[in-house]
C-alpha cells in the first residue's frame, strides 16, 4: 500500500506543477493582453501589477503549488521508506490537500467576482470602472486552449488521487 499511496502523492505533485509550468510559458503573452484591454478601457496600465494582479508564475503562483509539490514528493520517499508513522500523517496531507485544492477550484471559479471585490476596496474610482469579466477573458487568451484541459485534469488527478489515498488507509 505503501507504494500506491507515494505514486498517488507522486502524481499529485506533478499535477501541481503542470499549471505554474504554463504559466511561466505563456503569463507574459496574458499579462500584455490585459494591459491592453486595460489601455482599450482607458485605465493605467500598471493597474494590474501595482495590485498584485499577475499570470505568469511568480510570487505565490510558483512557491505555493511548487511547496505543495515539494511536500508530495517527500511524503512519497517517505512512505517508500516504510516508516509506519506515515499513515496519520498521509490521513492529514491527503485530506488537506483534497480540501486545499477544492479552495483552488472555488478561486479560479469566483476570480472575476474576486477581483471586482479588490478593486471595489482599493477605493480607486479608475479600478472600480474597470470591466473585470472583458480583462479576465482577455487574459485568459493568452493561454492556448488546451489550458483549460489541463486545468481540469489537474483538478481531476488531485481530488481523485486524493480520495482514493484516503479510501485506502480507511480500507488498509
Amino acid at each position: 500500500m505503501n507504494a500506491v499511496i507515494a505514486a498517488i502523492e507522486l502524481t499529485a505533485a506533478a499535477a501541481f506543477v503542470s499549471m505554474p509550468i504554463v504559466r511561466n510559458r505563456y503569463g507574459t503573452a496574458a499579462m500584455a493582453g490585459a494591459e491592453a484591454e486595460l489601455a482599450r478601457q482607458g485605465v493605467r496600465t500598471t493597474a494590474l501589477r501595482e495590485n498584485g494582479m499577475r499570470f505568469d508564475a511568480s510570487g505565490h503562483e510558483w512557491w505555493a503549488p511548487g511547496g505543495v509539490a515539494t511536500l508530495l514528493v517527500l511524503m512519497a520517499g517517505l512512505n517508500l521508506a516504510g516508516f509506519d508513522w506515515m499513515r496519520p500523517v498521509n490521513w492529514a496531507v491527503l485530506s488537506l490537500l483534497f480540501l486545499g485544492n477544492s479552495v483552488i477550484v472555488y478561486s479560479n471559479l469566483t476570480a472575476v467576482q474576486s477581483v471586482q471585490a479588490a478593486f471595489r476596496r482599493k477605493n480607486d474610482p479608475e479600478l472600480a470602472r474597470i470591466d473585470v469579466p472583458a480583462l479576465i477573458k482577455v487574459a485568459e487568451s493568452g493561454f492556448p486552449s488546451w489550458t483549460w484541459t489541463l486545468q481540469k485534469v489537474r483538478n481531476t488527478v488531485v481530488f481523485a488521487g486524493a480520495a482514493l489515498g484516503l479510501i485506502l488507509l480507511a480500507v488498509a
